[in-house]
């Protein structure tokens, strides 16, 4: 195996692999990566047995074809040491892999590229397709609500409910329960609903390979996994076990419901303001939706007391309800400082839940008040 390689392009592929290579392993080949070269391309692939990428380099010339395991971390530290626009060669001699640029060499330990396990490729049959900036915000609004400590229900993952007509993506960690939805549709045929739960981290990787905006990005579920195509990568990641709460459940139709219209900036500013006194034993921010005002106030006995006033667009009586304040800046972090937030109570007692125009719905339970 030999192959000549522009630096960017193989920086790249390194980078999105570390998010894969595990750092120690009872299997110490998953610390590699695998570089395949053949007539059809060059692909990078890695794995730590529970998600899985593989990456289609461009710009390579395969001098001859073949297959190398490659130690993740010392690869990238070479490359990323050299200078821009360098050129590499390398290639196995059967004993060590070869690193070689105009002015360095390397000879590296190679494992026997038939040991690395195998990584998914994406399906030839059909599958689902999102848009780009969909996909980016189904991460972005739902992963930081998942909780990976539990072990009650599936909550350390991402339930993504898919159709032709649309997808739903929904995370919860039991406090509190972020919703997204948008458009999708089938390619290449008709293909069956599917309700995966998606590891975060997974998710999390599905983003940060994202291409450019007007990509398609492609899904197709298998039993026990998920296999999700961006440009020219492929990710694939084994699913969640477990039973994912009733989440719809959790928006119930409420007509008495007080609604009230802000802008997701201002108030995320009130919010962090009033949060400044609370601690860990008292976390808690009361909300005072007042006429003409939303009050927001914290207290604790080693930091004092907050009052921060946000005007309002609200007439009827005042409605008040107890909220930690981190759980309602994680949802208002991830709009854009203008989107219009919705915020629906009924009392102190009942969940408070935030719509936005886009698809976008967050519940948070309600603390005890004092």
């Amino acid at each position: 195996m030999k192959v000549r390689c522009p630096r960017e392009p193989l920086l790249a592929a390194l980078q999105s692999a570390a998010a894969v290579v595990p750092a120690r392993s009872p299997k110490p080949v998953l610390t590699n990566v695998k570089l395949e070269a053949g007539r059809e391309g060059t692909v990078m692939s890695a794995t730590d047995l529970e998600v899985g990428i593989r990456i289609d380099l461009d710009a390579v010339e395969v001098l001859a074809p073949g297959a190398v395991l490659l130690p993740s971390g010392r690869l990238t530290a070479i490359v990323r040491e050299s200078p821009p626009g360098t050129v590499f060669e390398i290639h196995a001699d059967g004993t060590a892999a070869v690193v070689k640029a105009p002015r360095s060499e390397f000879r590296l330990p190679a494992e026997d590229p038939l040991e690395f396990p195998a990584v998914a490729t994406f399906p030839t049959e059909a599958c689902f397709e999102l848009s780009t900036p969909l996909v980016r915000e189904l991460v972005r609004r739902t992963v930081f609500a998942t909780d990976n400590e539990s072990s009650r229900y599936a909550l350390g993952g991402v339930l993504v409910e898919l159709t032709p007509a649309g997808v739903i993506a929904v995370g919860t960690d039991g406090r509190r329960l972020a919703k997204m939805e948008g458009p999708a549709k089938s390619q290449g045929g008709v293909v069956p609903d599917a309700q995966p739960i998606v590891p975060a981290r997974a998710m999390q990787l599905i983003e940060r390979c994202l291409a450019a905006a007007d990509a398609p990005v492609l899904v197709a579920v298998r039993p026990a996994e998920i296999l999700v195509k961006t440009a020219g990568t492929t990710i694939s990641a084994r699913l969640v076990d477990g039973r994912f709460p009733r989440w719809r459940d959790v928006f119930p139709e409420r007509p008495e419901a007080v609604r009230v219209n802000l802008v997701a900036g201002p108030l995320l500013a009130a919010v962090r303001q009033a949060a400044i006194v609370t601690s860990e034993q008292s976390k808690g921010v009361d909300f005072a939706f007042e006429p003409g005002q939303l009050v927001l106030a914290g207290r604790s006995a080693e930091s004092g007391e907050s009052r921060v006033e946000l005007p309002i667009d609200h007439a009827g009586a005042t409605v008040r309800i107890k909220l930690d304040p981190r759980f309602l800046a994680d949802f208002l972090r991830v709009l854009d400082g203008g989107t219009n937030v919705t915020v629906e109570i009924t009392d102190a007692q009942s969940a408070c839940v935030c719509r936005t125009e886009d698809g976008y719905g967050y519940v948070i339970m309600p603390l005890a008040a004092d």
